[in-house]
């Protein structure tokens, strides 16, 4: 160790070991002494010279240290004054004069005693080089910023410590001031060399300078923050104050409160819980008489009634969903299973999203109640809106808040009727949307009903996005001709065909007729409606592809039995063939049936109508003329065509078919559609009336069992038709044997029923020639008479 220029003088005295305290040389400082060994070691120097030397513990939790336990450099310090406090403990103030080192120590058994090499120099005979010089100018300037951030140290101190000229002394009285940690504060001590202490002091001055200017960074944003926080306080207690004298304020308060509440416990997403909470603190801070208080308040009633997070759980019992569907369903089998599929995979995969189904199909076969019976069979929430008319786009999106009594759109509006988050959704008649100047509703269901979009659908009222995913939606059309395409192409279509008589039948029996007997009152012995008369309900008072008009009938019916029932004390009523007009009437349609004879010129054609099949005659006169072509029957533009392909076809094949090559120039044709005062209109009838056309022509008769359907080319191609199934049924009932149809329609022949085929030759053509060889008969058999 290097001790110049420190002289050593050798001294016995008592030690105290300190805790948490380092005293340096020209510190006065004072503590207490509260352990037994260090009030003796203190009255002992009291006793002598009041002189102690006083070292710091190395850790200190110790409370009985042995020797290892503190450093063996310290302070020779003097006592200066000492006061008994209560509890026996005792407030000593000292000073420190020199640095000390332990040679040697006196455990006595009241107080450590310790052999000391007091180091003492007289800095008036030390020679300070520059180093030193500029050390201490450093150490200076360093605690001059120290002070200006720290407002543990007195601004007056800095004028004392900058008249110091002893190095020693600068640094001890500088290390005494601030706040170090005790290693740090026991490197100072330790350090005998001036210029080395004084470089240590600048080096952890810097680091406390560091340290000082973070605080102060942290501090003044926090200040900041608590500024702006104590004036919105302030604001808030004047508003309260405000309030409080108008009487409104314990409203107020609990309505918000009210609110918070409600939304945690709303389970919703954290986007819209930041917006409803947004919203809620504009509430608080609004005048109570405000307009947009009553907008806020409709805005957070929306927001926290919502389904959220409400989900049903679905039933994924297929046994249980298949007896639901045919419990209340005839027939439909389509339609069941792709429901069964759907249910199948929510088994497999939980998290599906939900289908976007379309049913089409006339009026009155049960797309609604189809709808409701899914809902049933998943054990889900049902609503339905109705598209009918609707021309506003803010129907489905909703209004801005900024419009005057601005309400969520329909969407929203019955997803928080269901009370789920997952209701199956009819949107009915799809097809009977239109558009106006207030929008084009169709292309705001483009997002609805898109599977990969509709999981941030955002009303224009809410502002904030709500999950449509797990929504299970199904629309209804009559006809997909009038559904835009881009929203068509969303939706998986599934046609539901017009029911045959045998289903209507069974409909009537099992479904209708028990339920109308329910409504009117009626128990089953009260009223019965023999099959015979039932279809003859079916046939002759109804004319529908659907059931709608035969519940009315039927309802009608048990209106005139219960007032029988009643007005004749009568307990049974038995409906037959022989009494219905007594209860309905003379029956009002008449279905055409096949023709008595086989006709020159007259052909059966099929034709599909929004009430089901129909058989149409189509006759042909030819008379001489100058080559006119009339078509008459209220024909539309497409079969007026049909029409003139077929002339056309005839013109060119003349020869082949027996007809004279001037025909159109020495002829006049006019082609009629009986019943004129019905629009018709398809390319169907393209076949029939050209072999009307050609029948009049060659003077050969059709045969009366034959009814066709198909297109024609202008080479005589037979092309396929649409709705087969019900005209088929149609030509079934007027008892026809025999029916051309497209080679290319074959496939639509599994949709027929089995007991139909097995009543009627089906005969498949691709040209006109073969529809011929099959329609006409020769002149020979003209005169045969069925």
């Amino acid at each position: 160790m290097n001790i110049d220029p420190y002289k050593v003088n050798h001294r016995d005295m008592p030690l105290i070991p300190l805790r948490g305290i380092t005293v340096f040389p020209y510190m006065v400082v004072h503590f207490d002494v509260g352990r037994e060994k260090s009030i003796n070691a203190l009255e002992k120097a009291m006793i002598d010279d009041s002189l102690v030397f006083l070292c710091s513990q190395k850790d200190a939790k110790i409370d009985e240290p042995n020797i290892e336990d503190f450093y063996h450099i310290g302070t020779v310090s003097k006592i200066k004054q000492m006061l008994k406090l209560p509890g026996g403990s005792i407030r000593v103030l000292v000073e420190g004069l020199n640095r000390g080192q332990i040679s040697s120590i006196k455990e006595e058994e009241s107080y450590f005693s310790a052999e000391i090499e007091e180091l003492t120099y007289d800095w008036e005979e030390l020679q300070i080089d520059k180093k030193t010089e500029a050390a201490m100018r450093l150490v200076v300037e360093d605690f001059e910023e120290y002070i200006t951030l720290s407002n543990r140290v007195s601004p007056d101190l800095l004028f004392t410590v900058s008249e110091i000229e002893d190095p020693g002394r600068l640094a001890d009285v500088i290390a005494s001031y601030i706040y170090l940690k005790p290693e740090d504060d026991q490197k100072i001590l330790e350090a005998f060399d001036f210029y080395e202490r004084l470089e240590l002091l600048h080096s952890l001055l810097q680091e406390e300078i560091e340290i000082l200017k973070i605080e102060e960074k942290i501090n003044q944003r926090v200040k900041k923050q608590i500024t702006k926080v104590q004036k919105e306080y302030y604001l808030k207690e004047q508003i309260k104050a405000i309030q409080n004298e108008l009487g409104e304020e314990d409203e107020i308060v609990e309505e918000v409160e009210e609110y918070k509440k409600k939304i945690e416990e709303t389970k919703m997403p954290k986007e819209v819980k930041e917006k409803a909470l947004k919203e809620v603190e504009r509430l608080y801070k609004l005048s109570p008489n405000s307009a947009e208080v009553g907008v806020i308040r409709t805005y957070l009633d929306w927001i926290v009634e919502l389904p959220w997070n409400v989900e049903t759980k679905d039933k994924v019992n297929i046994k249980k969903a298949r007896d639901i569907l045919n419990n209340d369903h005839y027939g439909l089998d389509d339609v069941k299973e792709r429901i069964l599929e759907f249910i199948a995979i929510r088994k497999l995969k939980s998290n599906m999203k939900g289908p976007i189904l379309c049913l089409v199909g006339p009026p009155g076969v049960g797309k609604t109640s189809i709808a409701k019976s899914i809902a049933k069979s998943l054990n889900r929430n049902f609503v339905r809106m109705s598209l009918g008319g609707v021309r506003d786009e803010a129907e489905i999106r909703g209004h801005r808040r900024t419009y005057v009594g601005a309400m969520p759109g329909r969407i929203i509006s019955l997803i928080k009727k269901s009370g789920s988050n997952n209701p199956v959704f009819l949107f009915d008649e799809i097809d009977k949307l239109s558009s106006d100047f207030r929008g084009d509703p169709a292309s705001a269901l483009l997002e609805v009903l898109d599977p990969e979009q509709n999981n941030t659908f955002t009303d224009h009222f809410l502002e904030v996005p709500f999950d449509l995913s797990k929504v299970m939606f199904i629309t209804t059309a009559n006809t997909t001709s009038t559904i835009p395409e881009p929203l068509l192409d969303r939706m998986e279509v599934i046609r539901i065909p017009g029911y045959t008589e045998e289903e209507k039948l069974n409909i009537a029996m099992k479904y209708l007729l028990p339920k109308q007997l329910k409504e009117h009152g009626l128990k089953e012995e009260n009223l019965s409606i023999s099959e015979h008369a039932m279809r003859d309900i079916i046939n002759n008072y109804t004319r529908e592809a659907g059931v709608r008009n035969l519940e009315r009938n039927i309802a009608n019916i048990c209106r005139k039995a219960a007032k029988k029932i009643v007005e004749d004390d009568v307990s049974n009523v038995r409906v037959t063939l022989g009494n219905l007009e007594n209860y309905l009437g003379i029956p009002k349609y008449r279905h055409d049936i096949a023709g008595e004879k086989h006709e020159i010129g007259v052909a059966t054609g099929l034709a599909w109508t929004a009430f089901g099949g129909e058989i149409l005659s189509i006759e042909v006169n030819c008379m001489k003329g100058t080559g006119k072509l009339q078509l008459t029957g209220q024909l539309g533009d497409v079969m007026k065509e049909s029409a003139m392909a077929g002339i056309s076809y005839i013109r060119a094949n003349s020869g082949k078919l027996g007809v004279d090559e001037n025909f159109y120039k020495e002829m006049d044709i006019h082609i009629h559609v009986p019943e004129g005062a019905i629009p018709k209109d398809g390319p169907s009838a393209g076949i029939t009336m050209a072999t009307a056309v050609i029948s009049a022509l060659t003077n050969k008769p059709i045969s009366k069992n034959v009814a066709m359907t198909g297109e024609i080319t202008l080479r005589g191609r037979v092309l396929p038709i649409g709705g087969l199934k019900e005209k088929v049924l149609a030509a079934h009932r007027a008892g026809i044997e025999k029916i051309i149809v497209p080679w290319e329609n074959k496939k639509d022949l599994e949709e027929i029923p089995d007991k139909v085929k097995r009543k009627i030759e089906f005969v498949l053509v691709k040209e006109m020639e073969e529809v011929l060889l099959h329609a006409l008969i020769e002149v020979e058999d003209k005169n045969e008479n069925n």
